[in-house]
């Protein structure tokens, strides 16, 4: 599941309607309500303000609103764009700016759906999730095949050191820490020490790691 890292905001333009779409961390349905009410207040001007939500997991709460413009033509094709993208604690507001020409059901859906997809491209999205730290201290004639095994299952590495041992951090899926402890006595003759530490929350943005998993903005 992925999350709002930084928010974002596009703009596109349909038959000189101006769908303008903005995109916040929201960690809770009060927080997702006073964005839109910000949002509102911004755009006072403007005829739609049209939203949605998604709250939580693995039992999300979801919601959507029209704001006016004709039913499921805009919050429902924006919550489904969210939905699709496996995006939750997330609040989406498109506001449109009317250029004189209706769009129809079906241009209305196309564009509110567009409109999210530019908010969502520039916001920074994070894939939360779960790991063990894994401490090892092992030989330097076994650094090379564990460092092979490390690369070779995109394994998270919190931090090296090389002394009389090398001394290795990583942080694995829970699920499969058994099998990696056995591949890695396997790799060493039994000769690495291994420690576990206590599972952590972590994420991952634009292929980088975060440890502070909870900072959104």
């Amino acid at each position: 599941m992925k999350v709002i890292y930084q928010g974002g905001q596009a703009e596109i333009e349909r038959k000189k309607s101006r769908f303008i779409a903005h995109v916040a961390f929201a960690s809770s349905v009060g927080e997702a309500q006073a964005f839109i009410a910000d949002m509102k207040r911004q755009y006072w001007d403007a005829r739609h303000n049209c939203s949605a939500y998604i709250i939580g997991e693995p039992n999300p709460l979801m919601h959507c609103s029209d704001d006016g413009e004709p039913a499921q033509t805009a919050g429902r094709p924006m919550l489904d764009l969210l939905i699709s993208r496996e995006v939750t604690d997330v609040c989406l507001v498109v506001t449109r700016y009317f250029g004189g020409t209706l769009l129809g059901t079906g241009g209305l859906v196309r564009a509110y759906t567009d409109a999210s997809k530019a908010g969502l491209e520039a916001s920074r999205l994070m894939e939360k999730k779960e790991g063990i730290p894994l401490r090892l201290s092992l030989g330097y004639s076994d650094y090379g095949r564990i460092e092979h095994l490390i690369a070779e299952k995109s394994l998270p590495l919190l931090s090296q050191a090389f002394a009389q041992a090398v001394e290795l951090e990583l942080l694995t899926d829970p699920a499969g820490l058994r099998d990696l402890e056995d591949q890695i006595r396997d790799m060493t003759g039994g000769q690495a020490r291994m420690q576990e530490g206590d599972p952590i929350s972590y994420g991952i943005v634009d292929g980088e790691l975060v440890l502070d998993a909870q900072k959104q903005g």
